[in-house]
């Protein structure tokens, strides 16, 4: 029997469970661990808590072994220890300590004077200072209470001249701060605000956030829908989910939040994001076809995150799928599986099928207990958006998962640089919902642009306060923007003017949501740019609108629409101007298309094709003409006009083009092997008997990014 099907049984949790195995000397289990045979009557017997009986045994046993190694340790080294203590510290202890003068005393000092000078480098580590990136010297002053003019005169010192509310650069921040005596971090404006003290007899058990990563194709959105009983896979194009969704499911009278995340590699971020605010990662790794790179590059994603790990082994239900091969290229990456001693939990599903459903239910349940889980459910709202859309409707939505407190509609908020007075909150049906707590995510309407997708949200005061926060955090970021931009160096003008060879693809991206928009401007700019460089002059969520086709006729740009299309006057103005409009529902067309679009702005490649060889075996001068080659056709054609080489024991020594083609007295276009012709370069008269006159051209080729 397995430790949570016990703990089942018995009413308590897992970990309770473990806790009473530990204290009876079983160690080292998990949840899916088995109990031992001898210890579930006891244990049976006492509704899952510890037997009083069993704990003294193993305590007993201990000390006896310990007792009895010690003196066979005096015994057997006393001999040979005498002579070492005398030649160490004689007049210290030459007869009664044996043990004490080998063991304890000679050590103890060492390692009390050794930590010592460990210790004095160690003093000069600097109390932190966090600092908002675009602070003036009035805001730095503030924070380290001394006066702006204190601050300006260090500046000044450090050869920075700056007034009291003028921005500072970070390595302006940083050198003051390190004059002042502290370690500066500078954090941007959504961080400055301190943590709040956590009250723990206010905090509640709440539904675990479950991540579902993986390689392409490899089922996870299928899985989910298997879980949800909904058909979300259909209405994704290609098969594949195009941006972040956030599903709760009920099991058993528990919730389970799931956030599906693409799987795609140039998704990266948005998996990225997925997996800051998840609790248990469940990693679905295709039976059939193995680990892939992507399914590294998740687990890599979850290991940042440190947060447990689930892998689901999916596709078990095809003949060839083989779950032992998925298992041993997962230690091979460092995780074993429970089942061989490890920590992680494997459980084999089918999604088409709809097996093992449950039991991989039960094991994220199961996880999410260990992991004992919990926030504060009252008090004023924080938490992350998830995904955020400019909707025709219903103006800017954001999807957004509680994570502490409790939502309600008409509370202010703040994300970011944009404020929200909730008007209305949407489930994952779209079903109207009144409250949301921890772990709950909903669809926030009344925002007043749209928000980032992964800034934290917070609830403030009112909506006063929330209007207020934003516009200074925009004046913050504007200001910090401003800093940033400083006049270029040499170097980098010079490199400008590199670059300015370079030519540029410009794109105008609009997608349907922040998370979409965000990735694919990520890939497009992760494509090779050593020769041909992509430029996206304009990012931005919502249909294609006609400022953007005005803005791609003024810069000669590209409109590329990833799930969005333009409007009847955006169309007509870009038939009109002659802008050509991309629009795409799978993210791979999008990025095959651009690559080629770059391969055609490539310098062609030129390839040297041999026409033919002639052997010079006379000379003729000729009137007007100069020296003419009597020659003979060696191999292929010689060709008037065609570029020519002449080559001399094997060295070239000139290059130019063939300027007449003679044969006998008659100009020809074209000598064929075999047979003889006078030839005249131009523009060189040094030709030699025993030269080898090579014709040939170039031609130039496509290449391909």
């Amino acid at each position: 029997m397995r430790v949570h099907e016990l703990a089942k049984e018995l009413g308590v949790t897992s970990k309770d469970l473990l806790a009473a195995l530990e204290a009876m000397g079983f160690e080292g289990r998990t949840a899916s661990s088995s109990v031992p045979d001898e210890a579930v009557p006891r244990l049976r017997a006492s509704g899952g808590k510890a037997v009083p009986g069993a704990k003294p045994r193993a305590a007993r046993e201990e000390p006896v072994a310990k007792s009895r190694a010690r003196p066979k340790a005096k015994a057997e080294p006393e001999p040979d220890v005498k002579p070492k203590p005398a030649a160490k510290a004689t007049a210290a202890r030459p007869d009664g300590a044996a043990t004490a003068t080998v063991a304890v005393p000679a050590v103890a000092p060492a390692a009390q004077a050794k930590p010592a000078p460990a210790a004095a480098p160690a003093k000069p580590a600097l109390p932190s200072l966090k600092v908002v990136r675009g602070s003036s010297a009035q805001d730095l002053a503030e924070k380290v209470g001394r006066t702006p003019a204190d601050i300006v005169k260090i500046l000044l010192s450090l050869g920075e001249m700056v007034t009291a509310t003028q921005s500072l650069s970070d390595e302006a921040i940083t050198l003051v701060a390190t004059e002042l005596g502290y370690e500066a971090e500078v954090v941007g404006f959504e961080e400055e605000q301190e943590e709040e003290q956590v009250d723990e007899s206010r905090l509640r058990p709440r539904p675990p956030v479950v991540t579902v990563m993986g390689h392409v194709d490899h089922g996870k959105t299928l899985l989910l829908d298997a879980i949800r009983k909904t058909d979300v896979v259909s209405q994704e194009f290609g098969g594949i989910t195009q941006h972040i969704g956030a599903y709760q499911v009920h099991v058993d009278g528990r919730e389970i939040t799931f956030i599906d995340t693409p799987g795609h590699e140039a998704f990266t971020a948005m998996r990225a994001r997925g997996a800051q605010v998840t609790d248990i990662a469940v990693l679905v790794v295709a039976a059939d076809d193995g680990v892939k790179p992507q399914t590294v590059e998740a687990l890599d994603h979850v290991r940042a995150a440190g947060v447990p790990i689930i892998v689901a082994v999916n596709k078990v239900d095809k003949p060839e799928s083989d779950p032992q091969r998925v298992r041993q290229q997962m230690v091979e990456l460092g995780v074993v599986p429970a089942e061989w001693g490890g920590t992680v939990e494997f459980v084999d599903v089918s999604a088409k099928a709809r097996t093992n459903l449950d039991s991989l239910l039960e094991t994220i349940l199961l996880v999410a207990d260990l992991e004992e889980l919990k926030a504060d459910p009252e008090g004023r709202a924080r938490g992350a958006v998830i995904d955020a859309n400019l909707d025709k409707g219903r103006g800017a939505v954001a999807s957004v998962l509680v994570q502490k407190g409790s939502l309600d509609v008409g509370d202010a908020l703040v994300a970011g640089s944009a404020w929200a007075k909730v008007r209305a909150m949407l489930d994952e049906n779209g079903r109207p919902v009144k409250q949301a707590g921890p772990s709950k995510p909903v669809q926030i309407l009344g925002w007043s642009s749209v928000p980032n997708a992964g800034d934290d949200f917070r609830e403030v005061q009112d909506e006063r306060e929330a209007r207020h926060l934003a516009q200074e955090r925009e004046a913050k970021f504007r200001a910090a923007e401003l800093v940033t931009s400083r006049p270029p160096t040499l170097q980098e003008l010079m490199a400008q003017a590199r670059q300015a060879e370079v030519p540029d693809l410009n794109l105008v991206v609009k997608a349907d949501v922040q998370g979409s928009l965000g990735a694919v401007m990520d890939a497009f700019l992760k494509l090779p740019q050593d020769e041909v460089r992509v430029n996206i002059i304009h990012g931005a969520t919502g249909g294609i609108t006609e400022s953007d086709i005005a803005l791609a006729v003024a810069s000669d740009a590209i409109v590329v629409g990833f799930n969005v299309r333009p409007d009847a006057n955006a169309r007509e103005l870009a038939d009109r101007e002659g802008v050509d409009v991309r629009l795409y529902r799978v993210i791979y067309e999008a990025i095959d298309d651009i690559r080629s679009a770059l391969s055609g702005m490539l310098k062609p490649e030129e390839h040297e094709i041999e026409l033919g060889r002639a052997e010079v075996r006379t000379l003729f001068r000729v009137p007007r003409v100069g020296v003419v080659a009597g020659s003979y056709v060696v191999s292929g054609n010689i060709t008037r006009n065609s570029r020519a080489r002449v080559v001399r024991d094997g060295v070239v020594v000139y290059e130019g083009r063939i300027g007449s083609l003679r044969r006998f007295k008659d100009d020809v276009r074209e000598v064929a092997e075999g047979f003889e012709c006078g030839i005249s370069i131009e523009n060189f008269q040094d030709v030699h008997e025993g030269d080898i006159i090579e014709a040939y051209e170039v031609r130039e080729v496509a290449r391909q990014l």
